[in-house]
């Protein structure tokens, strides 16, 4: 059952469509003009909200552009008995979701609500699914360690400079990248993700600047590579120090001269690409045993960015704890649960080798098998 607000200054059209949307189970809230529709919607969520046009004291275009400026986020038809094209036009560039001409059509009504409220539907779920998203890339801590990390990226972001993030497999490095993205000037743009170690030597290429149909034997069709889909925003090079030299030389191509070829092609692709890279080996190491081109070194590593272990930043390990404990039990649909201090103090005094990931799977395991509050006893048992 959907609220639904019908302004009008015609009681019959007010009390026409009340009946046929209550008839289909809504609830309908009835306002006589302009006023009384914006004070009725500023002052109860509704889920879609119907206008006429023609209103004394506030019609309907004015009471539209109010609406939108007062961010109500409701869905807006507009209703109109002297309806044409330019009136039309004019209420969608103002906002409206849909326009509907009197005498209404009991058809063409009933698809715009559903259609409406389907929208509506999409809108409410696109902003739980950022909210949990938003979760997951959280940085969670307070200790110096950690703090010094996240006033790097506060400084960095909003520039277009090139990052390296290094850390040990499970800090966190995958945070930093997404966290430089969403405080960049490129968050209107995509932000690509590839993980080098998890491709085939043979493929990376082909995945990151594409490939022309015939290129290959299995090449059956041309394929866009990752960083023209990151064209205008960000790509994100996790596990860089995996990489085959091969790939490397064409990675530092794009980085000197902002274009790329794909595989099979000679043309030249232009791209406007921020690179942030990471990865958990020594690179300077790996330079010196012919493993990594020192000149891609210092094409990425323009901002370094070293992201502290677990053992490292122990006094965040409570605030970790709450944070992968609401989260999970959220995703889970249980009940929160609650860790007894003891319990804390002794995960705070072991070493953490799979860092922050070991960490929450530790977490995860204990909310499945352990009692409502998490005791000492069930840590010992459990984790």
């Amino acid at each position: 059952m959907a609220k639904i607000l019908i302004i009008d200054d015609e009681r019959s059209i007010r009390n026409t469509l009340k009946d046929i949307l209550e008839f289909e189970k809504h609830q309908i809230t009835l306002a006589e003009n302009g006023k009384q529709g914006l004070e009725a919607a500023q002052n109860a969520a509704f889920d879609l909200i119907f206008s006429d046009i023609k209103m004394p004291e506030m019609d309907g275009i004015e009471l539209l552009e109010n609406l939108m400026e007062k961010e109500i986020e409701a869905p807006i038809v507009m209703i109109s008995g002297h309806g044409n094209i330019e009136t039309a036009v004019e209420c969608i560039k103002k906002g409206a979701f849909d326009f509907i001409e009197k005498p209404i059509d009991l058809n063409r009504l009933l698809i715009t609500v559903r259609n409406a409220l389907d929208r509506n539907n999409l809108v409410v779920e696109t902003k739980t699914l950022k909210k949990k998203v938003a979760k997951r890339h959280q940085m969670i801590g307070e200790s110096p360690a950690i703090d010094k990390v996240r006033i790097m990226i506060e400084r960095v972001a909003p520039t277009d400079a090139r990052v390296l993030i290094t850390g040990d497999n499970g800090t966190g490095k995958e945070v930093v990248a997404r966290l430089l993205y969403e405080q960049s000037n490129r968050t209107d743009a995509p932000f690509v993700e590839v993980n080098c170690a998890a491709i085939p030597s043979e493929l990376i290429e082909s995945e990151l600047f594409g490939h022309e149909k015939g290129a290959f034997t299995s090449a059956i069709k041309q394929r866009i590579g990752k960083f023209e889909q990151a064209d205008g925003g960000t790509i994100f090079l996790d596990e860089i120090g995996d990489m085959s030299l091969s790939a490397q030389t064409k990675v530092l191509r794009v980085l000197q001269e902002s274009e790329l070829t794909r595989v099979g092609s000679d043309k030249s692709i232009k791209v406007n690409v921020r690179v942030l890279a990471a990865t958990n080996k020594n690179l300077k190491k790996e330079i010196e045993l012919g493993n990594f081109r020192e000149d891609l070194f210092h094409r990425l590593n323009v901002i370094p960015i070293h992201v502290p272990s677990l053992d490292e930043r122990k006094d965040d390990i409570p605030l970790l704890i709450t944070h992968f404990c609401e989260l999970i039990c959220s995703e889970q649909g249980r009940q929160t649960k609650v860790f007894e201090k003891g319990g804390i103090e002794l995960l705070k005094s072991r070493s953490w080798t799979g860092n922050i990931r070991e960490l929450r799977n530790v977490v995860e395991r204990l909310i499945i098998l352990g009692g409502a509050t998490i005791s000492k006893e069930d840590i010992e048992m459990f984790a």
